[in-house]
């Protein structure tokens, strides 16, 4: 029996807060990692659903089910219970209890912070206390704006991040006018260098949508009922319009945390085990205000609920940025940074006949890969970016390296890859 480790589980209460990537994901691990223990799922959403496609519910091509990302019967089929529509109002830390708004609490044994992030509202002149103005982050945030497109006429997207891109995306396919803002010189100032922004900015400007960068919103206009009217910008710009999508980044969900030993600064602070700086509290997701993509917040809902369970999981992912899209039918896939400022970094560029590749790399290690139009490379690119592997030693145009040149042949005639 030597070298066989048998971890037993007892009876622990885990309670989670959130019930999206993060909280659904740390639920599952940990219903399969320990399989009699009592879970609790707290949320203040009453449905499950993945935030990332919400455009595609405005544009009307799904619907609150069909972006549903767990089963109908997965709280029942893992014995989970779901709390929701409910607000947390506090943690107990000393008693280990998440109490709520309604007075009610839940003790935990270990607790697991997933309550997300909301959307921002910019304390522009008239902005907050207008009516029409919206965001796009939750499923009421959806239904809110289609009952508006009803009577609207003209819409201003603030922000051309994700999540802007996503809202002119949903209403595109609206008989409206759009005009999108963007504070940044750029489109996606996140995901895309100037070059490849400009490509997109032509193909939007040709849909007749309007794209302001370099601007900010100066003040909002209202009519005498208090709903919006224009958006005067900080250039002097005057835009008529009905309503307002905000998409100006979020802000994490901590407000029911009022105990100082739970770590705060832009986020939950959290260790490399998904740890808080209180033993047994854990958190994950866009709470932490680590990289606001789902494939991080799923990771981290992993690790923490392994290390809850007792198991020792570390997350190790270099790799935070990794976006794609394909708007009008312009393929282009994003890795790592693209917009590194250091001068000590070399970037290729190669622009082609509707393309346009970027590569940002230093002593042999990439660390960053634009690609447009032709995104067959990204495979290759993205291995090589998450793993830092040294291509010192490929003499070759570095947009024409490919799996094969890593490829040797052993002594003993087994072929093998060496990735350095």
């Amino acid at each position: 029996m030597s070298g066989l480790t048998i971890k037993i589980f007892f009876h622990t209460k885990y309670v989670i807060i959130g019930a999206s990537a993060a909280g659904i994901n740390a639920a599952k691990t940990l219903r399969k990692l320990d399989k009699s223990s009592k879970i609790t799922i707290i949320s203040k959403d009453d449905a499950v659903y993945s935030r990332c496609i919400l455009h595609k519910v405005l544009e009307g091509s799904r619907n609150l089910d069909t972006i549903n990302f767990v089963d109908s019967d997965f709280f029942e089929k893992n014995n989970i219970e779901w709390i929701k529509d409910a607000d947390v109002s506090n943690i107990d830390i000393d008693k280990k209890k998440v109490l709520l708004q309604d007075n009610s609490s839940f003790k935990f044994d270990k607790l697991l912070i997933a309550s997300g992030a909301s959307s921002f509202i910019p304390p522009v002149k008239k902005l907050r206390e207008a009516k029409g103005v919206y965001s796009l982050r939750n499923f009421e945030d959806v239904t809110a704006i289609q009952d508006k497109l009803k009577n609207a006429k003209q819409v201003v997207i603030l922000g051309a991040g994700l999540v802007g891109i996503d809202a002119l995306l949903g209403l595109m396919v609206k008989n409206i006018k759009i005009s999108v803002v963007e504070m940044g010189d750029r489109i996606l100032p996140l995901q895309l260098d100037k070059t490849a922004s400009t490509i997109y900015e032509k193909l939007l400007k040709e849909k007749g949508i309007d794209v302001f960068t370099s601007v900010k919103l100066e003040e909002v206009v209202l009519n005498k009922d208090g709903t919006v009217s224009k958006a005067v910008l900080s250039n002097s710009t005057s835009i008529d319009c009905d309503m307002i999508i905000v998409a100006a980044g979020v802000r994490p969900n901590v407000s029911f945390i009022k105990d100082s030993r739970i770590k705060v600064e832009k986020g939950i602070v959290i260790d490399k085990h998904c740890k808080t700086t209180v033993d047994n509290i854990y958190a994950a997701g866009d709470v932490t205000f680590t990289a606001p993509i789902w494939p991080i917040a799923v990771k981290q809902g992993i690790t923490a609920a392994y290390n809850m369970v007792g198991i020792n999981r570390e997350l190790h992912d270099t790799f935070g940025m990794k976006n794609s899209m394909n708007l009008f039918n312009l393929p282009c896939v994003s890795l790592g940074n693209v917009n590194i400022a250091d001068e000590s970094y070399a970037v290729d560029t190669l622009e082609g006949d509707g393309v346009y590749q970027k590569i940002v790399h230093k002593d042999g290690v990439i660390y960053g890969a634009l690609l447009v139009g032709d995104i067959s490379y990204c495979g290759v690119l993205g291995y090589l970016i998450k793993n830092k592997v040294n291509i010192s030693n490929i003499h070759k145009n570095i947009f024409d390296i490919d799996y094969s040149d890593f490829y040797n042949v052993e002594e003993d005639g087994q072929y093998s890859y060496q990735l350095r």
